[in-house]
């Protein structure tokens, strides 16, 4: 088995091909080859909607769902065009996944997509593409219900998706973009009940993963699939920067992503998220002020949770460089954006709320310390850093 490092590099050397290349391989490949029996291997298609399919990433719906109907008109009973409206809801909803409010869409939309597939389904029990489009439906409505914590929910339809994966299996050509559900599976198999103990006699239910299998299938769909391979560098910065501990490696793919769709606020404040974590705290500075210039102007998808990263990022700058008003400024418009988007209790908010007690306390303003401490204890949880730092804190100075 070859390391993870090898395939790293791997991934590096071939992350600058992107999709337009693809397309166009798949252009000079329909020229050559005879089309394929399934819409979703239709090279000539895959041409056609690449522009389409980056509209999308970069946040451009109104381009990317006028094409997609286009091909719903042309392809009324396939699930393909409703699928990829689906998941332009799903990163709407990516961009902070607290609020519901595009949870309807989405889920209608994919239902329409099952639909169409189990209608194709039902017709031909070898039909591959449809077993694909029931897996990925159904795997969508698994992410958005453990999203919300609707177990039952995300284990049945994880369950679907799994079956109608086994079914598409056996044909080499979908092997890229099946490879997904694969890796994910692979990985997150072993991840949840190491994570939530609770959830094991769940999981017990599955067939074993592998999770070094998983993030090396990642890779594989992260450089050769053409409608999945956005998702799998998505899922591999993001893994690599939390569990894995590889934050070169996650920055490289979010820096990639945030040059490719430059106006996708979840890859924007991922590329300033990851310079602070390596260290280079001036280019994530930058990207946070244009970040939080964005909101400003009420730009497509920026908006508070995007802020409370952003802002919180250029106060940390500001505190370690000395600069207390500036600092003090920016952990409260954290405060403010994490309030916005109702997410005291994350990281970013308490930790704003920590430094701000701190710098009151070096300001001789015991009281207002007394409050931020307090504000703490409030959200956090008892053994969460934040709270351990505020008690600590408190007793010290008999606040």
């Amino acid at each position: 088995m070859r390391s993870i490092v090898v395939l790293v590099i791997i991934l590096f050397t071939q992350l600058g091909i992107g999709i337009e290349v693809q397309a166009q391989n798949a252009l000079q490949d329909s020229m050559i080859n005879p089309p394929s029996k399934y819409l979703l291997l239709d090279k000539g298609l895959q041409y056609r909607i690449t522009k389409s399919i980056n509209s999308m990433y970069d946040f451009n719906f109104p381009v990317a769902e006028r094409d997609f109907a286009v091909i719903a008109n042309q392809y009324p009973e396939h699930p393909l065009p409703y699928f990829l409206v689906a998941l332009g809801y799903w990163w709407r909803i990516e961009v902070d996944v607290t609020k519901e409010t595009y949870d309807k869409s989405f889920l209608k939309y994919l239902d329409l997509a099952i639909e169409k597939a189990q209608f194709m389904y039902d017709d031909d029990k070898t039909n591959k593409e449809a077993a694909f489009f029931l897996a990925a439906g159904y795997g969508f409505q698994g992410r958005l219900y453990s999203e919300r914590k609707s177990w039952t929910k995300a284990a049945w339809a994880g369950r679907n998706a799994l079956k109608y994966m086994e079914l598409s299996r056996g044909e080499a050509e979908f092997n890229p973009e099946l490879l997904l559900g694969d890796a994910l599976f692979n990985y997150f198999s072993v991840w949840i009940p190491e994570n939530y103990p609770l959830l094991k006699p769940v999981m017990a239910l599955f067939p074993k993963g592998n999770k070094q299998l998983g993030l090396q299938q990642l890779e594989e769909v992260a450089t050769n699939a053409f409608y999945t391979r956005v998702e799998a560098q998505y899922f591999l910065f993001r893994l690599y920067a939390s569990e894995e501990k590889k934050p070169y490696e996650a920055l490289q793919i979010s820096e990639y992503l945030n040059t490719k769709f430059p106006n996708n606020p979840y890859f924007h404040r991922s590329y300033a998220r990851h310079l602070y974590t390596v260290g280079r705290w001036n280019e994530s500075v930058k990207q946070s002020f244009e970040i939080l210039d964005r909101i400003d102007a009420k730009q497509t998808g920026y908006e508070s949770n995007s802020g409370r990263y952003a802002a919180f990022f250029i106060a940390e700058y500001y505190d370690r460089t000395g600069d207390v008003k500036e600092a003090k400024k920016y952990y409260q418009k954290t405060i403010s954006y994490g309030e916005e988007s109702e997410s005291q209790e994350s990281g970013y908010y308490l930790h704003s709320l920590v430094q701000l007690g701190i710098l009151a306390m070096e300001e001789g303003n015991k009281a207002q310390a007394k409050n931020y401490f307090k504000e703490v204890k409030k959200y956090a949880k008892r053994k969460h850093p934040s709270h351990v730092a505020a008690r600590e804190y408190l007793k010290k100075n008999k606040l």
